[in-house]
Protein backbone atom coordinates (compact mmCIF):
# COMPACT_ATOMS: atom_id res chain seq x y z
CA UNK A 1 0.00 0.00 0.00
CA UNK A 2 1.78 4.02 -0.94
CA UNK A 3 2.41 6.21 1.51
CA UNK A 4 2.81 8.79 -0.26
CA UNK A 5 1.10 11.93 0.99
CA UNK A 6 0.88 11.98 4.70
CA UNK A 7 -1.73 14.68 5.67
CA UNK A 8 -1.54 16.20 9.60
CA UNK A 9 -5.00 17.75 10.35
CA UNK A 10 -5.77 19.29 13.58
CA UNK A 11 -6.81 16.74 16.36
CA UNK A 12 -9.11 19.55 17.87
CA UNK A 13 -10.82 20.61 14.63
CA UNK A 14 -14.02 18.55 13.85
CA UNK A 15 -14.91 20.35 11.30
CA UNK A 16 -11.37 19.91 9.62
CA UNK A 17 -11.55 15.94 10.98
CA UNK A 18 -15.19 15.23 8.99
CA UNK A 19 -13.42 16.12 5.84
CA UNK A 20 -9.99 14.39 5.52
CA UNK A 21 -11.55 11.59 4.76
CA UNK A 22 -12.61 12.54 1.18
CA UNK A 23 -9.06 13.57 0.60
CA UNK A 24 -6.86 10.99 -1.19
CA UNK A 25 -3.93 11.22 1.24
CA UNK A 26 -2.14 7.86 1.89
CA UNK A 27 -1.89 8.57 5.34
CA UNK A 28 -3.78 10.84 7.86
CA UNK A 29 -2.38 11.97 10.96
CA UNK A 30 -3.96 13.49 13.83
CA UNK A 31 -2.07 15.98 15.14
CA UNK A 32 -2.22 16.62 18.85
CA UNK A 33 1.00 18.17 19.08
CA UNK A 34 1.92 21.80 17.44
CA UNK A 35 -1.49 22.22 15.79
CA UNK A 36 -3.56 22.04 19.39
CA UNK A 37 -2.90 24.97 21.89
CA UNK A 38 -2.33 23.76 25.35
CA UNK A 39 -5.64 23.88 26.67
CA UNK A 40 -6.99 22.40 24.09
CA UNK A 41 -5.27 19.26 24.41
CA UNK A 42 -7.43 17.21 26.32
CA UNK A 43 -10.60 18.18 23.74
CA UNK A 44 -7.80 17.07 20.88
CA UNK A 45 -7.45 13.35 22.32
CA UNK A 46 -11.41 13.30 22.44
CA UNK A 47 -12.36 14.09 19.16
CA UNK A 48 -9.06 11.90 17.88
CA UNK A 49 -10.13 8.81 19.41
CA UNK A 50 -13.79 9.52 18.49
CA UNK A 51 -12.88 10.43 14.55
CA UNK A 52 -10.27 6.94 14.64
CA UNK A 53 -12.94 4.70 15.98
CA UNK A 54 -15.65 6.10 13.41
CA UNK A 55 -13.29 5.19 10.77
CA UNK A 56 -11.66 1.72 11.93
CA UNK A 57 -14.86 -0.20 10.30
CA UNK A 58 -14.05 1.67 6.65
CA UNK A 59 -10.31 1.12 7.62
CA UNK A 60 -11.07 -2.51 8.36
CA UNK A 61 -13.29 -3.03 4.93
CA UNK A 62 -10.42 -1.94 2.79
CA UNK A 63 -10.42 1.52 2.60
CA UNK A 64 -6.99 3.09 1.10
CA UNK A 65 -6.25 5.72 4.32
CA UNK A 66 -4.28 4.94 7.17
CA UNK A 67 -5.14 6.16 10.27
CA UNK A 68 -1.97 7.68 12.36
CA UNK A 69 -1.32 10.00 15.59
CA UNK A 70 1.33 12.59 16.19
CA UNK A 71 1.26 12.66 19.97
CA UNK A 72 2.97 14.99 22.08
CA UNK A 73 7.03 15.19 22.60
CA UNK A 74 8.40 12.22 24.80
CA UNK A 75 10.10 14.83 27.31
CA UNK A 76 6.89 16.36 27.96
CA UNK A 77 3.89 15.16 30.78
CA UNK A 78 1.64 14.85 27.82
CA UNK A 79 2.42 11.83 25.71
CA UNK A 80 1.43 9.21 27.67
CA UNK A 81 -2.03 10.87 28.36
CA UNK A 82 -2.25 11.05 24.37
CA UNK A 83 -1.37 6.96 24.12
CA UNK A 84 -3.82 6.42 26.91
CA UNK A 85 -6.78 8.34 25.30
CA UNK A 86 -6.42 7.39 21.91
CA UNK A 87 -4.86 3.50 21.92
CA UNK A 88 -8.37 1.79 22.47
CA UNK A 89 -9.06 3.49 19.16
CA UNK A 90 -6.65 1.67 17.12
CA UNK A 91 -4.57 3.90 15.09
CA UNK A 92 -2.18 2.26 12.81
CA UNK A 93 0.74 4.17 13.89
CA UNK A 94 2.23 6.71 16.14
CA UNK A 95 4.58 9.80 14.92
CA UNK A 96 6.66 11.10 17.51
CA UNK A 97 7.93 14.77 17.00
CA UNK A 98 11.31 16.24 18.43
CA UNK A 99 13.15 12.54 19.07
CA UNK A 100 16.50 12.64 20.53
CA UNK A 101 17.46 9.22 19.18
CA UNK A 102 16.78 5.48 19.18
CA UNK A 103 17.25 5.09 22.82
CA UNK A 104 14.04 7.13 23.18
CA UNK A 105 11.86 4.94 20.68
CA UNK A 106 12.54 1.94 23.25
CA UNK A 107 10.18 3.68 25.82
CA UNK A 108 7.74 4.37 23.19
CA UNK A 109 7.54 0.98 22.31
CA UNK A 110 7.48 -0.46 25.88
CA UNK A 111 4.59 1.61 26.41
CA UNK A 112 2.81 0.60 23.48
CA UNK A 113 3.75 -2.95 24.15
CA UNK A 114 1.35 -2.69 27.67
CA UNK A 115 -1.53 -0.08 25.77
CA UNK A 116 -1.31 -3.20 23.22
CA UNK A 117 -2.12 -6.01 25.73
CA UNK A 118 -4.66 -3.67 27.45
CA UNK A 119 -6.55 -2.85 24.56
CA UNK A 120 -6.27 -6.51 22.73
CA UNK A 121 -4.44 -4.57 19.85
CA UNK A 122 -1.82 -7.18 18.60
CA UNK A 123 1.13 -6.65 19.68
CA UNK A 124 4.12 -5.57 17.90
CA UNK A 125 1.16 -3.99 15.10
CA UNK A 126 1.29 -0.80 16.39
CA UNK A 127 3.92 1.57 13.81
CA UNK A 128 6.24 4.14 14.82
CA UNK A 129 7.25 6.86 12.43
CA UNK A 130 10.09 9.57 14.54
CA UNK A 131 10.49 12.91 13.43
CA UNK A 132 14.63 12.95 13.71
CA UNK A 133 15.79 16.53 13.24
CA UNK A 134 13.91 19.13 14.99
CA UNK A 135 16.70 19.81 18.02
CA UNK A 136 20.40 20.00 17.15
CA UNK A 137 20.86 16.99 19.87
CA UNK A 138 17.91 14.85 17.18
CA UNK A 139 19.94 16.18 14.45
CA UNK A 140 23.13 14.89 15.52
CA UNK A 141 21.65 11.36 16.36
CA UNK A 142 20.23 10.46 12.72
CA UNK A 143 23.21 8.66 11.68
CA UNK A 144 22.66 5.66 14.76
CA UNK A 145 19.33 5.17 13.52
CA UNK A 146 21.48 3.52 10.05
CA UNK A 147 23.38 1.27 13.12
CA UNK A 148 23.23 -2.70 11.66
CA UNK A 149 22.73 -3.57 15.50
CA UNK A 150 19.91 -1.54 15.82
CA UNK A 151 16.47 -3.31 16.28
CA UNK A 152 13.25 -1.24 15.58
CA UNK A 153 11.00 -4.00 14.23
CA UNK A 154 7.72 -1.14 14.64
CA UNK A 155 9.87 1.18 12.70
CA UNK A 156 7.79 2.03 9.80
CA UNK A 157 9.98 5.14 8.36
CA UNK A 158 11.79 8.19 9.27
CA UNK A 159 10.71 11.84 8.12
CA UNK A 160 12.13 15.30 9.29
CA UNK A 161 11.05 18.80 10.01
CA UNK A 162 12.80 22.07 9.12
CA UNK A 163 10.98 24.75 11.09
CA UNK A 164 11.97 23.82 14.96
CA UNK A 165 15.55 22.81 13.99
CA UNK A 166 15.84 26.29 12.33
CA UNK A 167 14.24 27.84 15.20
CA UNK A 168 16.56 25.36 17.68
CA UNK A 169 19.70 27.43 16.34
CA UNK A 170 18.91 30.82 15.48
CA UNK A 171 18.48 30.54 11.91
CA UNK A 172 16.81 33.08 9.85
CA UNK A 173 16.28 31.07 6.71
CA UNK A 174 16.33 27.52 5.07
CA UNK A 175 16.33 27.70 1.64
CA UNK A 176 18.51 30.31 -0.72
CA UNK A 177 17.53 32.74 -2.88
CA UNK A 178 16.96 29.95 -5.73
CA UNK A 179 14.87 27.85 -3.02
CA UNK A 180 17.55 25.38 -2.36
CA UNK A 181 17.48 24.01 1.11
CA UNK A 182 20.88 25.66 2.73
CA UNK A 183 23.91 23.15 3.73
CA UNK A 184 22.53 22.59 6.83
CA UNK A 185 19.05 21.84 6.19
CA UNK A 186 20.35 19.61 3.15
CA UNK A 187 22.84 17.69 5.09
CA UNK A 188 20.15 16.82 7.86
CA UNK A 189 17.94 15.97 4.82
CA UNK A 190 20.43 13.58 3.00
CA UNK A 191 21.26 11.93 6.40
CA UNK A 192 17.85 10.82 6.82
CA UNK A 193 17.54 9.40 3.99
CA UNK A 194 20.45 7.59 3.91
CA UNK A 195 19.27 6.22 7.74
CA UNK A 196 15.93 5.21 6.33
CA UNK A 197 17.16 3.29 3.25
CA UNK A 198 19.77 1.65 5.96
CA UNK A 199 17.07 0.37 7.75
CA UNK A 200 14.95 -0.40 4.97
CA UNK A 201 12.13 2.18 6.14
CA UNK A 202 9.97 4.46 4.12
CA UNK A 203 12.11 7.71 3.65
CA UNK A 204 9.15 10.64 4.16
CA UNK A 205 10.22 14.45 3.34
CA UNK A 206 9.75 17.17 5.43
CA UNK A 207 6.42 19.51 3.87
CA UNK A 208 6.24 22.61 1.89
CA UNK A 209 5.08 25.51 4.46
CA UNK A 210 3.79 27.33 1.45
CA UNK A 211 0.01 25.67 0.92
CA UNK A 212 -0.83 27.20 -1.74
CA UNK A 213 2.06 27.31 -3.68
CA UNK A 214 1.25 24.19 -5.67
CA UNK A 215 3.74 24.95 -8.50
CA UNK A 216 6.56 25.21 -5.92
CA UNK A 217 5.25 22.12 -4.65
CA UNK A 218 5.26 20.25 -8.04
CA UNK A 219 8.78 20.82 -8.31
CA UNK A 220 10.15 20.11 -4.99
CA UNK A 221 8.14 17.03 -4.50
CA UNK A 222 9.11 15.68 -7.81
CA UNK A 223 12.69 16.36 -7.22
CA UNK A 224 12.29 14.60 -3.77
CA UNK A 225 10.82 11.11 -5.47
CA UNK A 226 13.85 11.07 -7.54
CA UNK A 227 16.02 11.93 -4.88
CA UNK A 228 14.81 8.30 -3.40
CA UNK A 229 12.10 9.78 -0.65
CA UNK A 230 9.25 7.59 -0.95
CA UNK A 231 6.45 9.93 0.49
CA UNK A 232 6.24 13.81 2.07
CA UNK A 233 4.52 15.16 4.62
CA UNK A 234 0.98 17.21 4.15
CA UNK A 235 -0.71 20.31 5.54
CA UNK A 236 -3.31 21.52 3.73
CA UNK A 237 -5.43 19.01 1.44
CA UNK A 238 -4.69 21.08 -1.63
CA UNK A 239 -1.54 19.80 -1.38
CA UNK A 240 -2.23 15.82 -1.24
CA UNK A 241 -3.31 15.82 -4.90
CA UNK A 242 0.20 17.11 -6.62
CA UNK A 243 2.24 14.94 -3.82
CA UNK A 244 0.80 11.82 -4.88
CA UNK A 245 1.34 12.94 -8.89
CA UNK A 246 4.61 13.04 -7.85
CA UNK A 247 5.34 10.40 -5.97
CA UNK A 248 3.85 8.17 -8.80
CA UNK A 249 5.81 6.70 -11.48
CA UNK A 250 5.35 8.72 -14.97
CA UNK A 251 3.56 6.99 -17.80
CA UNK A 252 7.72 7.57 -19.63
CA UNK A 253 9.15 5.78 -16.17
CA UNK A 254 7.04 2.68 -16.56
CA UNK A 255 7.49 1.94 -20.09
CA UNK A 256 11.34 2.58 -19.66
CA UNK A 257 11.32 0.08 -16.42
CA UNK A 258 9.37 -2.06 -18.29
CA UNK A 259 12.08 -2.18 -21.42
CA UNK A 260 14.76 -2.83 -18.64
CA UNK A 261 12.76 -5.67 -17.09
CA UNK A 262 12.00 -7.36 -20.27
CA UNK A 263 16.07 -6.71 -21.66
CA UNK A 264 17.29 -8.32 -18.72
CA UNK A 265 15.01 -11.18 -18.67
CA UNK A 266 15.67 -11.82 -22.36
CA UNK A 267 19.71 -12.02 -21.94
CA UNK A 268 19.66 -13.72 -18.34
CA UNK A 269 23.29 -14.34 -17.92
CA UNK A 270 24.60 -11.24 -18.71
CA UNK A 271 25.57 -8.20 -16.40
CA UNK A 272 25.61 -5.36 -18.61
CA UNK A 273 23.17 -4.30 -21.80
CA UNK A 274 22.74 -1.44 -23.58
CA UNK A 275 18.84 0.14 -24.21
CA UNK A 276 18.98 3.06 -26.27
CA UNK A 277 22.64 3.36 -26.52
CA UNK A 278 23.27 4.03 -22.53
CA UNK A 279 24.81 1.21 -20.75
CA UNK A 280 22.87 -0.55 -18.04
CA UNK A 281 23.64 -2.92 -14.99
CA UNK A 282 22.25 -5.07 -12.06
CA UNK A 283 21.48 -1.94 -10.67
CA UNK A 284 19.17 -0.48 -13.17
CA UNK A 285 17.53 -3.31 -12.89
CA UNK A 286 16.37 -3.21 -9.57
CA UNK A 287 15.78 0.69 -9.54
CA UNK A 288 13.39 -0.52 -12.78
CA UNK A 289 11.66 -3.56 -10.65
CA UNK A 290 11.00 -0.67 -7.90
CA UNK A 291 9.41 1.87 -10.52
CA UNK A 292 6.89 -0.94 -11.05
CA UNK A 293 5.91 -1.88 -8.00
CA UNK A 294 5.64 1.92 -6.85
CA UNK A 295 2.97 2.10 -10.47
CA UNK A 296 0.63 -1.02 -9.01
Amino acid sequence: MATRSWLFVPGDSEKKLSKVMGTSADVVVVDLEDAVAPGAKETARRLACSWLDAHLQQVLSGTRQRRWVRINALDTPLWRDDLAAIMPAKPRGIMVPKVQGPEQLRVLAAELYELEQRTGIPTGSTEIMPLVSETPRAALSIASYGDPNLSMPRLAGLTWGAEDLSSAIGATRKRDKDGNWTDLFRMVRSQMLLAAHAMGVAAIDTLHSDFKDLEGLKRIARASYKDGFTGMLAIHPDQVKTINQAFSPSEEDIVHALAVVEAFADNPNVGALQIDGKLLEKPHLEQARRTLEQSQ
